[in-house]
């Protein structure tokens, strides 16, 4: 399984805004410049974000993006499926009965599928943007990501 650059990138994204908001909105403009990603791929994953209600956009001269939540009220794994979809490792694990093959009685592999989906839900489901704060902090010390 690999995370696209729109996932990775709409979690370095909200991680930006939380660093960078103090309150007030944050540019997308700005977002560009701190992370070296185009403004127009930026656009395109706020305006998913938005939609969703993970953030708001406010106009004007001072405008820009908020959260509209808190930090520890988002997890990474909330962020990766709203912009990757499923994080299944394999088809047949997908929500959707039509994905199951004909040998899901008998196929050996599934357990370990499973265990695989499993961790990975864990990690991605237990990291908050809270969390990744506080790792950025720790790892350099500062508000600069």
């Amino acid at each position: 399984m690999k995370i696209s650059t729109k996932g990775r990138y709409a979690l370095r994204m909200m991680l930006d805004m939380t660093m960078h908001s103090n309150g007030s909105p944050v540019r997308i403009k700005d977002i560009a410049a701190r992370q070296g990603i185009s403004e127009k791929y930026l656009e395109q994953i706020v305006s998913i974000l938005n939609k969703s209600g993970y953030v708001r956009s406010v106009r004007g001269p001072q405008g820009g993006y908020l959260l509209t939540k808190k930090p520890e009220e988002y997890t990474t794994g909330m962020i990766l499926r709203l912009t990757e979809g499923s994080l299944a490792p394999v088809m047949c694990l997908e929500f959707d009965d039509s994905n199951c093959c004909d040998k899901e009685d008998d196929c050996v592999t599934i357990m370990l599928w499973k265990k695989l989906n499993d961790a990975i839900n864990d990690v991605v489901d237990n990291v908050t943007l809270a969390d990744l704060v506080e790792w950025e902090m720790a790892k350099n010390g500062n508000y600069n990501i």
